[in-house]
Parts: structure tokens; C-alpha cells; sequence
């Protein structure tokens, strides 16, 4: 059984089954099931989690359900079924088609089950990319890549309001797909896309217009058998670019560099110092961000002026700078952005100062490398009252660490499969606790500080297992900070 996907329609009373339905309210799963009951398909809907774990998320379904019932009057809008705590073989085997939630492996026994049996299995973003009518521009990496494509989705924005932002930036692209169908003229469309989510485009007829390769490091080794097959996942959708198809990619490092040499897509980079002169892209001069294109050179914005704050950021803007000019951008649109955005939730976010005491909000570094850049900016007087700790990557914290040794004073470590090795690694070299709870950690680093300290949440690990992911474990964080009194 399979469906055909060359035509929207085909899923007019489908059966299609969601695997992974997950946590996050405009996240893959929910907005899949969302986009498909639209669309009148039968759904079943399947998760590991058992329903008290996923009990928000069905809530949100079914509500759903119950607005679409009265919304399309004319429509056939079948109620979801729930699969909760197992999969069955027969929801991958005798179904129309299966979209995997991109959180689950593509090595899944259930995934490959239903590819045997001639079922496609798609992903929100497969989908999306099928059937949006508009160039698409992605944005990927190891780090960086949401605040660059926030920053990107607000140059955009200067042009055209409706500039869809979407991806793994917490919305699924679904989400917007409907409306921009019935869109005469083209809307922007920014994408975060993970290693997961560029996975999920194989079956996909086609790749993003621009795409961006902000860098690559070891990161994702609970999911990939080692860091090569990591890089290969980002590497898969620049490879698969046509020769009409533009890579933006990171020249200052050979990782990059090397994925770029493989790819068949028009080339243009950006780094933070000049580029050689036979190469066009962004780069810095005189302190100043350069765009160099068919051999002409304009200067764009000083740093300075950069609203964005921290040495990574300056190559988050090289590399906005980059996409906006390829597609056309007004220096105005992207210079407004420049100085007038100053980043996402969650990435070295200052939530409050209080007595003296500055409090971050760093929970989005999930990596050791994530941690390790909030800590050389923040620690240089070794006055960090840090929150690390959780789950493990498959990652070494060997130079975490370290790192933790030289800018702490103090640490409240979360506990987690991963923070044994992390407190073995920093030894006792730095006092510390262990802590049950986010409530626990603030209560104790906020104990500890004094004025001219940075109480910084950087766990440097995954959040599973005390939070439901990495945001609600910041927004616990900011939740106790701001009861402080």
C-alpha cells in the first residue's frame, strides 16, 4: 500500500500513520497529525511515551480535532487514533503512508518494516519541501544555526512580513503550508534544519534554493555511530544540491571546507578573516563586515554596531549576511536586523540582574562546545556560578571540564546519566552539589554568588529525563530566577 504524493488530495481518506507524536506544541508530531487531519486523512497516531507522558500533547490533538470539526463543515475530519506506550507492526505495515517524526532513527525496526512492505514514509519536512510552491533557503550546523536563521527571518521580514520561519526552531513548516498555497506572490521561507530533519529529506524531490553550513562538531554521538556519520547527515543536502542550487558555506573550518568540496552547488563563503580573493562571499576587514561578489567588494555594517553579543555571533552575522545578499536583500533590510535583533531564548540570554548578580539562560548548549563558548565569554575573572548536568550525547566532557575548572567557582550540577563523568572530570577543584531539581540549582547557585558574579545555565549535555526537552528545562530556570527576591 502506498499513497500518491503528487497530489495534496491523495490523502483524502488515507490511513497514515504519525510516528512520534513528542512534546513540542508546533514540533513535527503534532503538527503532521494537524496538517493530516486537515487534509481528511485517517490517522493513527504511535509514541514510545505512554499517555500521562504525552498527555498535553493529545489534549492539544484533540483539541484540534474538536476546531476542525466546526472550521470545514464539508470535510470529512476522522478522529485520531492513540498508540501510546508501543508500536504495533500493523500501523507501519498496513497503512498508506507513514511520516516519521525526525526524532526517531531511520534505522528504526519499524521504519524499515514499513519500507519493506512498499509503504513511503515522509517527515513534515519531506512534505513540505514536496509541495511549497516558493524557494526555500535552510539554515544548518552544529551551532549557530537558530540564531542565524532568527536573524535571517527578521532581515526577511523587512520585505515582506509573512517571511515563514520554521524548522527546528520549534514549528513545524506544516504549520504554514496551507496559506502559502494560496499565495500569488512568493513568501520567503527560512528553515532551521537538524542532522535529524536532513535525514527525513530523502525521499524529498528537491533541496533548499540557498543553504547555509554554519560548522560541524561532534555532537548527536547518542544517535550516530560516530562523529564521520554526523558531519555525513549535514553533509547528505549539500550533496545533493543541483549545480543551479547555492551552498553558503564556513570557510574557517576544513570540515566545511571539504563538504564544499564535494558538492556540485554554486559556492559562496563567509569567514572572519578576508577571503582569498578568487573566493566571493562575507567576511572582516578593518572590523568591518565585507560582501564580496563577481570580484566587486561593499562594506556592509561595522561590528560594532551589532546588536548580537559574543565572538560566535560574529560568525552567525557573516553568515545572514551571506544568504540575504545571494537573495537579493537591501543593504537596509539586513543592516536594521544587524542592529536591532538580539538573539533567541535560551542562548546566552540574560534573564535578570539581581544584587549585583547577572543570571543566564544558556540551556540551548546541549554539547559540550555549547557550554564551553558561554564559559570563555562569562569566566574570565572565574567568577561563574554554573548549572550543568544531564543527559548523555555520547560525547567526551574531558575539556568541559576542564574548562569548568578554570572559569568556575562554584557548580550545581543536574543530575543525569552524563554528569557522573562531568563530575569525575572536574574533580574537586571546584566546589559543588548535586541537585533533584531546577528549583534545587537556583536555590543553590544563587546561595553561593555575590556581586560581580554570573549564575549561568549551561548544561553542556541533553535535557531528557528531568525535563521534557531543553526549553522547558531554560524556562524552569527563568521561572525560579525571576522568584528571587
Amino acid at each position: 500500500m502506498s499513497i500518491d504524493l503528487n497530489n495534496i488530495s491523495s490523502f483524502q481518506n488515507a490511513v497514515v500513520t504519525v510516528m512520534g507524536l513528542g512534546r513540542f506544541k508546533n514540533g513535527s508530531g503534532i503538527g503532521s497529525a494537524k496538517w493530516l487531519m486537515r487534509h481528511e486523512a485517517q490517522i493513527v497516531i504511535t509514541d514510545l511515551k505512554n499517555k500521562e507522558e504525552l498527555k498535553d500533547s493529545v489534549d492539544e490533538i484533540m483539541s484540534w480535532y474538536e476546531k476542525y470539526k466546526e472550521q470545514y463543515s464539508d470535510r470529512n475530519i476522522y478522529s485520531p487514533v492513540f498508540v501510546l506506550g508501543e508500536h504495533r507492526l500493523d500501523d507501519f505495515t498496513d497503512v498508506d503512508l507513514v511520516v516519521q517524526n525526525p526524532g526517531v532513527p531511520r534505522e528504526s525496526e519499524f521504519v524499515l518494516a514499513a519500507k519493506e512492505h512498499g509503504v513511503s514514509v515522509e517527515s513534515d519536512m519531506s512534505l513540505f519541501f514536496r509541495y511549497c510552491p516558493f524557494p526555500i533557503y535552510a539554515i544548518t550546523g552544529t551551532r549557530g544555526k537558530s540564531t542565524t536563521t532568527a536573524l535571517l527571518g527578521e532581515m526577511f521580514k523587512g520585505i515582506n512580513a509573512k517571511t515563514v520561519v520554521a524548522g527546528n526552531i520549534q514549528r513545524s513548516p506544516l504549520e504554514d503550508l496551507d496559506w502559502l498555497l494560496e499565495e500569488k506572490a512568493p513568501v520567503p521561507v527560512i528553515l532551521e534544519m537538524s542532522s535529524w530533519l536532513i535525514d527525513s529529506l530523502e525521499t524529498a524531490p528537491r533541496l533548499p534554493d540557498i543553504a547555509v553550513f554554519t560548522n560541524i562538531f561532534a555532537d548527536h554521538l547518542n544517535r550516530y555511530s560516530s562523529f564521520e556519520a554526523y558531519r555525513e547527515s549535514k553533509a547528505a543536502m549539500f550533496y545533493r544540491q543541483t549545480a543551479e542550487q547555492i551552498g553558503i558555506f564556513n570557510l574557517d573550518q576544513a570540515d566545511v571546507k571539504n563538504i564544499a568540496d564535494k558538492s556540485s552547488c554554486k559556492k559562496v563563503w563567509f569567514s572572519k578573516t578576508k577571503l582569498p580573493d578568487s573566493l566571493g562571499g562575507s567576511f572582516i576587514e578593518n572590523n568591518l563586515i565585507v560582501y564580496r561578489a563577481n570580484g566587486k567588494e561593499e562594506s556592509v555594517i561595522d561590528i560594532s554596531e551589532i546588536k548580537l553579543q559574543g565572538e560566535h555571533n560574529v560568525a552567525n552575522a557573516l553568515a545572514a549576511v551571506a544568504l540575504a545578499k545571494v537573495a537579493g536583500l537591501a543593504d537596509e533590510n539586513i543592516v536594521a536586523a544587524l542592529r536591532s535583533f538580539g538573539g533567541l531564548p535560551g542562548r546566552q540570554e540574560t534573564v535578570r540582574e539581581l544584587n549585583g548578580v547577572v543570571y543566564v539562560n544558556d540551556t540551548t548548549a546541549t554539547s559540550p562546545d555549547g557550554a564551553i563558548a558561554a564559559l570563555d565569554r562569562f569566566g574570565q575573572k572565574k567568577n561563574v556560578v554554573l548549572i550543568a548536568g544531564g543527559s548523555s550525547k555520547g560525547l567526551s566532557l574531558d575539556i568541559l571540564g576542564k574548562t569548568i575548572q578554570t572559569t568556575c567557582k562554584f557548580a550545581a550540577f543536574l543530575n543525569g546519566e552524563a554528569t557522573d563523568a562531568l563530575v569525575a572530570t572536574v574533580g574537586d577543584s571546584v566546589p559543588s552539589v548535586r541537585v533533584d531539581s531546577m528549583k534545587d540549582a537556583v536555590e543553590a547557585a544563587s546561595g553561593v554568588a555575590k556581586s560581580g558574579d554570573t549564575v549561568l545555565l549551561s548544561p553542556g549535555t541533553a535535557s531528557f529525563g528531568m525535563f521534557k526537552n531543553e526549553f522547558d528545562r531554560g524556562d524552569q530556570f527563568v521561572a525560579e530566577v525571576n522568584k528571587l527576591k
